[in-house]
């Protein structure tokens, strides 16, 4: 979270009945396009644009940075991708079917297919891929077992040499079999695809060492391709001539990952590109730069604050809907970001199809949340405190060092807390002690920001009993668990979303989570570039294979 420069009290944000005003999302073109500054337009046929520095992992699959997939989504289409309205749609796959039953998935590449170093990429080329998501020895996050891939736990835990579940028709059709319905089949064994020949070279089953060597030489099939990478400084790619769209008109693409002050390069002109936190002050500073067409766009990710559920405090779900009763969220919303963040009602943006505004938030209410305190047998201590068996309400809160706009969190929530006898309690760190005291269970409650989502059930997934990660143990309900599994069983949206604002009214009975706000997002463009079209599921890179380079008066 940023800074924050407004002069609004709390109090008087929380004391404000008005309908809060959120910015809409907005596109501004650039008012004078040749004051473009010298260092930007002299250039040339070069695209350059912000990036946090990587972690090296350019093999897709095997990275745990979020930035190592911005450097893959420039090589690296899947097959199936999500637009701007987290729909599916063919990349490297021209079509798909889905059998009635929805256990056959059959995929159609497209002609002449090629990875950037000119070979063929075929049927075998995914069926490969999603074998080795499936080897016993890969380290990586994309979990394929979701995908009920028929042969895929054979193959993983037993002595199968081969998956049953994946046939190569020929070398633009493949097909998999699934065991049982799974929605987000359709984009998982649609993925990203690796180049057997290269790739796959050493592969053995149960040994995957050797990938290492491959993370910073990576072989695509995207728009551009891997040139050179200088820690601490940009990657440096080049237009791929046998891209299956076309050789992009930009000749270079950079991610610059310089440290520095994103908004002096943009302004300077070292940047042609960069994102910015979403507020009012960063969004007047862009318009008073003539050269920067801006875009304001709602993200597919959203901030909350999780419960540690095996806490003793937060057994109870009462006790959570108090808390989430107890925190005056429009009024933290209102002065941290301005109208550039929308309350969460939840836990799906509103740009997805799965989103619902009949599921109303959780309003501001201290007195319910006192009397649910009460029932759940915390009563006022003389000290205003509430105490329970001798134990008084003291919960820990994480978050990550201090700056503006936590310190505008804390302040409100250590207020509302105390005013219905919580005594809250903050221990700032760097989030990566943060991550290792909540593996560890240290914590009652921790605040955090979700990656972007292309599928509202990666938004859920971790409320499901069966879930192994260490943010939400302890979180168990077998209705939820049904929703969740209901929403994924078939691959008809309507019928998806319709099993989503089920599952989300149940989760008001039994919240996971305080659900926070909606985040904007916000991007310039120096207007010597067009094509950017940043949208909140997959940023820029759907917009990559379009950019060109034009002149400006």
């Amino acid at each position: 979270m940023g800074a924050d420069d407004s002069t609004r009290s709390l109090e008087e944000n929380g004391e404000n009945e008005e309908e809060p005003t959120v910015v809409e999302d907005v596109k501004v073109k650039a008012t004078d396009p040749s004051s473009s500054p010298a260092l930007a337009s002299n250039r040339g046929n070069t695209v350059v644009v912000g990036l946090q520095e990587p972690g090296g992992i350019f093999t897709p699959h095997f990275n745990t940075s979020g930035y190592d997939g911005n450097v893959q989504a420039v090589m690296f289409p899947p097959l199936v991708d999500i637009n701007e309205k987290g729909e599916p749609f063919g990349r490297l796959a021209e079509d798909w079917d889905i059998s009635e039953d929805e256990l056959t998935y059959t995929y159609y590449l497209r002609d002449d297919l090629k990875f950037d170093d000119g070979s063929p990429l075929t049927a075998n080329d995914v069926a490969f891929t999603v074998t080795l998501l499936f080897d016993p020895d890969y380290p990586g996050t994309t979990d394929l077992t979701e995908t009920n891939l028929v042969g895929g736990l054979d193959y993983k835990e037993g002595d199968a040499d081969s998956i049953a579940g994946i046939h190569v028709i020929d070398d633009q059709t493949i097909e998999f079999q699934l065991e049982q319905p799974n929605a987000r089949a359709l984009t998982m064994l649609g993925g990203t695809v690796l180049s057997e020949n290269y790739y796959g070279e050493k592969y053995e089953k149960g040994d995957l060492d050797y990938m290492s060597d491959y993370h910073l030489k990576p072989l695509g099939a995207g728009p551009f391709k891997f040139e050179a990478y200088h820690p601490g400084e940009e990657i440096r790619f080049s237009a791929n001539e046998h891209y299956y769209n076309g050789k992009p008109e930009v000749d270079t693409f950079v991610y610059r990952t310089t440290e520095g002050d994103s908004q002096q390069f943009f302004q300077t002109g070292e940047l042609d590109y960069s994102g910015f936190v979403a507020t009012k002050d960063n969004f007047e500073l862009l318009e008073s730069m003539a050269f920067a067409n801006i875009d304001l766009y709602t993200s597919s990710n959203y901030s909350y604050i999780a419960f540690n559920h095996e806490s003793e405090v937060f057994k109870d779900p009462n006790v959570r809907i108090a808390f989430n009763l107890g925190l005056d969220r429009q009024a933290y919303i209102d002065a941290r970001f301005q109208g550039y963040a929308q309350l969460a009602n939840v836990p799906v943006s509103p740009i997805s199809w799965a989103y619902t505004d009949e599921v109303e938030a959780f309003p501001y209410d201290p007195e319910e949340a006192k009397r649910l305190l009460d029932e759940a047998g915390w009563k006022e201590g003389p000290d205003g405190i509430r105490e329970k068996d001798g134990q008084k309400l003291t919960v820990y809160f994480f978050t990550t060092d201090g700056s503006g706009s936590n310190d505008i969190f804390v302040t409100l929530a250590q207020e509302n807390y105390k005013d219905i006898g919580v005594d809250f309690q903050i221990e700032q760190m760097d989030f990566n002690a943060l991550l290792a005291r909540v593996d560890n269970g240290d914590h009652d409650l921790v605040s955090f920001s979700t990656t972007m989502q292309p599928d509202p059930h990666i938004g859920v997934q971790a409320f499901h009993s069966s879930h192994t990660g260490n943010t939400f143990r302890g979180y168990q309900n077998e209705e939820i668990d049904r929703l969740i599994e209901a929403s994924v069983a078939v691959s008809d949206l309507d019928a998806r979303a319709e099993a989503y604002h089920e599952l989300y009214e149940k989760l008001k009975e039994d919240p996971p989570i305080i659900l926070l706000n909606y985040n904007k997002s916000l991007a310039a463009t120096n207007a010597r570039v067009e094509g950017f079209e940043p949208n909140g599921f997959r940023g820029i890179s759907l917009s990559l294979e379009n950019l060109r380079v034009v002149d400006t008066p």
